[in-house]
């Protein structure tokens, strides 16, 4: 029996190596001695007295109970070493996996041989995978720190506020590179976010300075637009959506309108006022309670940066001043309006242009009383009145220089002729030098009447030809004047030769007389009035000439001239600045009417 035994333990496949090496494995408690020779047992079952049959069988039984504790020992073995097995394979794909996921193509510490035990080479990878796992836990606390930044940045712009979780990351690439991209992203999405804030502070700027100027509520303003631009909350806690940015671009625009129309509004008004005031002659004191309203009269809307400046109570203020003073006007409409006929009678006066003053008020009082024509039409009517006659007097101006020039001569030489006539004018009276010097200049001055009333001539020609009227000065036609003045003027001349002619031949016919009778004494001459010679005698009461050349009403026996230029031939007439024929020429002259007396 116990022969079988050892020769079926020898025949197992792994006891077949060598019986010894049960000790090694664990199985100390195994009674060797049973096995190998020694009988208690035999002895039991021979005290007993224990069939053969009955020994076989245990024997058998114990056999069948040895084999199967062996086997379940075998199972355990082999499924302990493939559960190493799997574990040394999970543990070299996990190190790929950490390595792929990482970008890493190689790692420190990581077993180059694979040779040894399995638990030998579980043992020699195991620090390698802690490490790789460690630093796949910080690279993964990395892209969720980053990603959560650019998340939140690119919620900041998109304009949701609310509060998204952690971001998922991608594990299976954590590498350096994948790394760097998050962070350039991170920068653009920085950079953005500070161009963003940037321009969201120079919104809110301008829209501060913008409520300053219209009197608006600056909060409740920007508020509007977003709550987190008020001015309480922090710079990096402001809005910078696409959104916020749009909708402060279009409050912006929309406070540059309003200023806009504000400050025309307002410039509207104070250009009334200003108006008003000159029509009524306000005085400054009340002008200069509206100095805020006319100081921006002129002003373009970037230069209005005072607060205040454009507020609706200003503009409401400057209206209701505007209306008191238009029911004003109205009831002072009259005073109004001759005050701007006086005005336009001024400018034509000064102009020499000859108007019914007396048939304008008229009508003027006529459509105030009657309430044919609005107040403003009226007074607008008188404006471009009085713009038109500004107009012409402006084109009459070089004439009417070169009139007073052509006047100023006559003056002067109607002085020279009256000085001429003068008996004592050389005579070394009080002021004889000073007469004497005046005469030197004034021959100078007369002169050049002929060319000047030449270029008179052509101007008002021109002046007519070009506007298809005739050049009337105070309602006489200048040429018709200058005409005139010619034919007087060449009158005068011939005049002068006539008498110079005349004086000769007396002289000459005394001379001859005295060649046949001897000498005798002349005449007696007529006792005449002294006429005194000084600046401007010929003037009037004040010494001031009469301009007016209409041209003769104030000269005896001178021809007259109608408005329409034609000339009045019905009695004769003298020149204009007559010169009268000196004493000795008037003795000469007396001496031609008397008989010559014959030889005795």
């Amino acid at each position: 029996m116990v022969a079988l035994v050892s020769s079926w333990l020898l025949q197992t496949p792994v006891l077949r190596l060598n019986v010894g090496r049960l000790q090694n494995i664990g199985w100390r408690q195994w009674n060797l001695k049973v096995l190998f020779g020694e009988k208690p047992l035999v002895q039991i079952w021979d005290e007993v007295g224990e069939s053969d049959e009955e020994r076989d069988k245990m024997l058998l039984q114990l056999e069948q109970e040895c084999l199967d504790v062996y086997k379940r020992k075998v199972d355990l073995a082999a499924k302990s070493r493939a559960h190493l097995l799997q574990a040394l394979a999970d543990a070299n794909a996990e190190l790929l996996n950490l390595l792929s996921a990482l970008g890493e193509k190689s790692f420190v510490g990581i077993p180059k041989k694979t040779s040894g035990t399995i638990k030998e080479q579980l043992a020699a990878i195991a620090p390698a995978l802690e490490r790789l796992w460690k630093q796949k836990e910080e690279r993964i606390e990395e892209f969720s720190d980053i990603q959560s930044q650019i998340q939140k940045i690119c919620g900041e712009i998109a304009g949701s506020g609310e509060q998204v979780g952690s971001p998922l990351v991608d594990e299976s690439d954590l590498s350096l590179k994948k790394l760097d991209e998050f962070h350039s992203q991170l920068q653009e999405l920085q950079k953005e976010k500070s161009e963003r804030l940037h321009k969201v502070l120079e919104f809110v700027s301008t829209v501060h300075d913008l409520c300053a100027v219209l009197g608006m509520d600056f909060f409740s303003t920007v508020t509007e637009v977003h709550p987190s631009l008020n001015d309480s909350t922090g710079v990096q806690s402001k809005s910078i959506s696409s959104d916020t940015l749009s909708r402060l671009a279009k409050t912006v625009l929309a406070l540059k309108d309003d200023k806009k129309q504000r400050l025309q509004k307002l410039q509207e008004l104070a250009t009334q006022l200003t108006d008003l005031w000159n029509l009524m002659d306000t005085p400054e004191e009340e002008r200069s309670l509206f100095d805020h309203v006319t100081c921006n009269i002129s002003a373009s809307v970037d230069e209005v940066t005072i607060p205040g400046a454009l507020a609706l109570d200003l503009i409401e203020q400057a209206e209701v001043e505007v209306e008191r003073l238009d029911q004003l006007k109205a009831s002072r409409m009259k005073e109004i309006a001759f005050k701007k006929q006086s005005e336009l009678e001024d400018i034509y006066a000064r102009a020499h242009v000859e108007i019914d003053t007396e048939a304008a008020r008229k009508k003027i009082m006529s459509q105030i009383d009657s309430g044919s024509v609005e107040p403003s039409e009226l007074l607008a009517d008188m404006d471009n009145q009085i713009v038109n006659a500004k107009e012409e007097a402006l084109s009459r101006k070089d004439i009417l220089e070169k009139v007073e020039k052509w006047m100023s001569a006559c003056e002067e030489e109607s002085w020279l002729d009256d000085y001429n006539r003068d008996d004592n004018r050389y005579n070394a009276s009080r002021g004889a030098h000073l007469n004497l010097k005046r005469a030197e200049k004034a021959r100078i001055l007369v002169n050049k009447i002929p060319a000047l009333v030449d270029t008179l001539v052509a101007k008002t020609r021109q002046w007519e030809e070009e506007r298809g009227l005739s050049f009337t000065y105070d309602g006489v036609p200048l040429l018709a004047m200058l005409d005139e003045y010619q034919m007087l003027r060449h009158d005068r001349e011939e005049e002068k030769r006539r008498m110079r002619d005349q004086k000769k031949f007396h002289e000459q016919l005394n001379t001859e007389q005295e060649a046949i009778f001897g000498s005798r004494p002349s005449p007696a001459r007529p006792l005449s009035t002294k006429k005194v010679v000084g600046p401007r005698a010929n003037g009037g009461a004040n010494g001031t000439p009469n301009r007016r050349l209409s041209l003769n009403a104030h000269q005896n026996g001178s021809r007259s001239i109608n408005k329409d230029g034609k000339r009045d031939n019905s009695r004769p007439v003298a020149p204009l600045n007559y010169v009268a024929i000196s004493k000795e020429d008037a003795a000469s002259c007396m001496s031609v009417t008397e008989p010559i007396p014959t030889t005795p």
